[in-house]
Formats: structure tokens, C-alpha cells, sequence
């Protein structure tokens, strides 16, 4: 990656010193130091995507600058050559594309480019809608997930999370949510930390990848953990998105088969980039009916929510305790209605049992139109692809 605001003998020096074979050169822009007819002793490509065709080089060396490549225009490129496998390095940088591990399942993940995007509302619904007919099993790893993988194969109940509570466990961690909203039987994962394209700096999920295999399915869906990819060589992915101009959000969407987003800008943004993309609301939803009785809600946001006369009060503090507690001061309901994240189970389902209220659960219904044919390709594509690969066997 070079730039005309770089004298061409430079650059040659440059390619000469540094300790790479390098096969082509792209030349980013800038005019400054060209007079006409450079040579830089490489053929020249129009892409990253031209190179890899033509000369299928291994990684892309970044001696372009500050004005040609602003720091998010290089991020773009970066996530590019990582969407096809290349190394991205510069002066004092270096990113390596994730390495996702094979699965002899048929196999879906559904990451997303953070927190509260409404990932694990989406699969969610896709583990729902694939249970229809399939054996379906969920992986999902979290920030607060168990030291050993840990299957749940049967709905957790507001008790069971308060007695996992109480024994110094996360009880609202992400497959518990998907065990006890979805229904369907969910492995838990852990993962600390979190790289710029998505790869995690440890994590279990190669056991619980195993679990998953020995159990076994007939599909099996991976669900991320925030911006964090599972490092699983799925079939398809689908990417929740709020954002993908900024950093490397554009690997994410370049390696995923569908984006989803609450946003039309967001959709528009995937589809400049050749990806497939759908716009989705997110409506809140108790588990169990209301009737009638005077409910507070307890959410890590805004949600749209038809039951307005059951809901006398509502906070959006789960994830800031310190305010949830005060929110919960001289509050007198008959229901806690709460999403299952962050302090759910032991601050807001405590308060409940402390009062005498009743705990329901807050599910996330996932509406958008043609959703479910492109959620169903993706299991039809995944699954196909299994068969394949069995047949070559």
C-alpha cells in the first residue's frame, strides 16, 4: 500500500529494506511527488481484492500516510485484507485476521459489534425458529460464563438463578438468558478480553465446542459475546450492527452472510458493502401474562412495550447498580418484570423476594420483514454444507 505523496525512489529504498517479497502495490492516492510515469518495480493492482486473485499474497504492508490514509480509511482496508485472510501491518501496528476453528456440525453464529445491539435477542429467535423442526443446541460464551463449560438443557427458573446467585455465580449471564427465554438446551462459555477484530485473548470455547459434538444436534447456533466473535468456522454468520464505519466493524460485516440492525443508515452501510442486510425492531415482552397486576420494569435500555397500563414504573439501571437500588427505594408493585442481564437476579429478583413480589422474565421479540426466510437459507445453507463435506468423506 503506497501513496503518491512519497517520492518513488523512497518508496523503492523502502521496499528494498524491508523483509518481505512483495508481489504487487496498490497505490492508495496523493500526487504530491509524481511527475508521470513512476515505476516502482512492482506490477500495480487496483484492490486488495485484484491482489489476492492475481498474486495471492499473505499480507499487506501499509507505507502509505497521513493525508491519503486517515486513520479510518486504513481501518476500512485493514478490515478488507482481513475479510480475506491477510495480515495487516504498518509502521507500528499489526492485525491479524481471527482464526476461527472447524466444527463438524452443521453450524450458525450470530455475533455482533457490542453490547446491547440486541444479539442475543436474535438468537434467541433464530434458536426458536429453528427448534420448530431441528434439535437445536446454543453455545454461547460471556464475560461472566463458567470456568468449565456447562450445559443447560433444561429452562432455568427464577429460584434456580437466585440459588446460583447466592453461591457467588453470574445468574444472568448469556446462555442462561437463551436457556430460559428460548427453551432450547444452551452450553456456557467464558471469554476475558476482546481484539479490535473481534478475537478473544482467552476463552473456553474450543471445550464447549466438544461438549457440543459429544451431545450433538442438528444444528447448532454460537452466540457471541459482545463485539467478540466465536472463534468457530460456522457455516454462515450473521452480524447484529449498530455501527460499521468505525474500526473494524467492516471485517465483521465482510465475513457474515446477514446484518441486522435497528437502523436504516446501518442496513445502508452493509449493503455498500455487497452484504446482505435487514432492518429489525426489538419489542419487550413478559414470558408469563401480567394480568393486571401494578408491574415496575427493570431493562438495560429503551424498548418498545405494549404493556403500558400494567406498568406504573420503569428503569432502565440494570447495569448500574448503585442507581438500580435507588430506583428499587419505596417502590410498591406486585411484579418485577426484568430482562436477564447484568443485575437482574441479584439485585432486582432479591428485592422481589425481600417484598413478597413476583419475579416475570422480559423476553425480546425480533421483528422484521423476511427475517425468518433468510434465518431459515442460512440453516438450509449450513446444513447442506455438512452434507457435502460427508459425502467427500
Amino acid at each position: 500500500m503506497i501513496d503518491g505523496e512519497h517520492y518513488v525512489p523512497v518508496v523503492r529504498a523502502a521496499l528494498a529494506e524491508l523483509p518481505y517479497e512483495f508481489v504487487a502495490a496498490f497505490v492508495a492516492g496523493g500526487t504530491e511527488k509524481l511527475r508521470g510515469g513512476e515505476d516502482y518495480g512492482l506490477p500495480l493492482v487496483g484492490s486488495i481484492e485484484e491482489a489476492v486473485v492475481r498474486h495471492a499474497p499473505e499480507v499487506v504492508v501499509d507505507l502509505s500516510d497521513e493525508p491519503v490514509l486517515s486513520p479510518a480509511a486504513r481501518l476500512q482496508l485493514a478490515s478488507r485484507a482481513l475479510a480475506r485472510g491477510l495480515a495487516y501491518v504498518g509502521a507500528d501496528f499489526r492485525f491479524e485476521p481471527p482464526v476461527f476453528e472447524p466444527f463438524p456440525l452443521p453450524s450458525l453464529a450470530v455475533c455482533g459489534t457490542g453490547k446491547r445491539v440486541g444479539k442475543t435477542a436474535v438468537t434467541g429467535h433464530l434458536a426458536r425458529l429453528l427448534a420448530r423442526d431441528r434439535d437445536v443446541l446454543v453455545v454461547a460464551m460471556g464475560r461472566g460464563g463458567p470456568l468449565e463449560p456447562e450445559v443447560v438443557e433444561v429452562a432455568p427458573t427464577i429460584a434456580d438463578l437466585l440459588e446460583r446467585s447466592r453461591a457467588g455465580r453470574h445468574a444472568a449471564s448469556d446462555h442462561l438468558e437463551t436457556a430460559a427465554i428460548a427453551g432450547v438446551p444452551t452450553i456456557g462459555c467464558r471469554r476475558c478480553g476482546g481484539g479490535l477484530a473481534g478475537a478473544t485473548f482467552v476463552s473456553n470455547v474450543s471445550a464447549g465446542m466438544q461438549v457440543a459434538v459429544d451431545r450433538g444436534a442438528d444444528i447448532v447456533v454460537f452466540d457471541g459475546s459482545g463485539a467478540a466473535i466465536p472463534p468457530v468456522a460456522t457455516a454462515a454468520r450473521i452480524l447484529v450492527a449498530h455501527d460499521l464505519v468505525s474500526g473494524l466493524y467492516p471485517y465483521r460485516a465482510l465475513i457474515s452472510d446477514l446484518v441486522l440492525s435497528t437502523t436504516g443508515e446501518v442496513v445502508a452501510e452493509a449493503e455498500a458493502l455487497g452484504r446482505r442486510a435487514l432492518q429489525f425492531d426489538l419489542r419487550l415482552r413478559p414470558v408469563e401474562p401480567l394480568a393486571g397486576r401494578r408491574t415496575a420494569l427493570f431493562t438495560t435500555g429503551p424498548a418498545l412495550f405494549d404493556h403500558v397500563d400494567e406498568v406504573v414504573f420503569a428503569s432502565q439501571n440494570l447495569a448500574d447498580r448503585d442507581a438500580l437500588r435507588r430506583d428499587l427505594d419505596d417502590l410498591d408493585v406486585e411484579v418485577f418484570l426484568v430482562e436477564l442481564k447484568a443485575a437482574a437476579i441479584d439485585v432486582v429478583a432479591e428485592a422481589a423476594a425481600e417484598r413478597g413480589a413476583a419475579v416475570v422474565l422480559a423476553a425480546y421479540d425480533v421483528d422484521a420483514c423476511g427475517l425468518d426466510d433468510a434465518l431459515l437459507e442460512l440453516a438450509a445453507l449450513a446444513s447442506g454444507a455438512r452434507e457435502r463435506e460427508n459425502s467427500l468423506r
